[in-house]
């Protein structure tokens, strides 16, 4: 029996499965596992891999959150299925970075985003109350004319997000007032 496959029994099944994975060349063929020689396939059972995990989370909202993780992996078998809600968009070494689409508006929004008008009509999304140095995201231009001036005022004050519910009811409103809004594209 070889010491590997000692190494692999002392450890326990987690090792075993590692092991198996490592010895039948299976390893950097799923979710772009680490291939044979990486360092998280030395010493199976001894010692745990050391990995640097990116965790990104994109919000309806267009806005990007970033959380760094330091993981120590014993099994990749277990690795994957603590990530396995997570779309693997980039690797590097020990450096495996995941995006998950996330069906909500980010925290930045819900606690100080504003939707409001700029100068020239569109609306706009600004962190705070509106003003022109604080735009996080600007949408479409509104045709003033057709908005009724509470709404117009409602605007040049700021309106609170706060929800993703109010997020998409203050989008479809507008929309209704877009200067593009009934024309046919062509």
């Amino acid at each position: 029996m070889s010491d590997n496959w000692r190494a692999a029994i002392k450890s326990g099944i987690g090792a075993a499965v590692v092991f198996f994975i490592i010895q039948s060349g299976y390893a950097g063929t799923v979710h772009g596992q680490v291939e044979k020689g990486h360092p998280l396939t030395q010493e199976v059972g001894k010692n745990p891999g050391r990995l640097t995990v990116i965790l990104e989370r994109v919000y309806l909202d267009g806005e990007i959150s970033e959380e760094v993780v330091k993981e120590k992996v014993w099994s990749m078998a277990d690795f994957w299925a603590k990530y396995d809600q997570w779309q693997l968009t980039d690797r590097d070494g020990t450096k495996f970075v995941f995006t998950k689409q996330v069906d909500d508006i980010s925290p930045l929004l819900k606690v100080n985003g504003y939707f409001g008008i700029n100068r020239k009509g569109v609306l706009t999304i600004y962190f705070g109350k509106p003003d022109e140095s604080k735009i996080i995201q600007s949408f479409f231009q509104i045709d003033m004319k057709k908005l009724e001036s509470t709404k117009q005022a409602e605007l040049r004050k700021g309106i609170p997000i706060k929800t993703k519910d109010r997020y998409v009811e203050v989008l479809e409103t507008f929309k209704a007032y877009s200067v593009n809004e009934g024309k046919e594209d062509k």
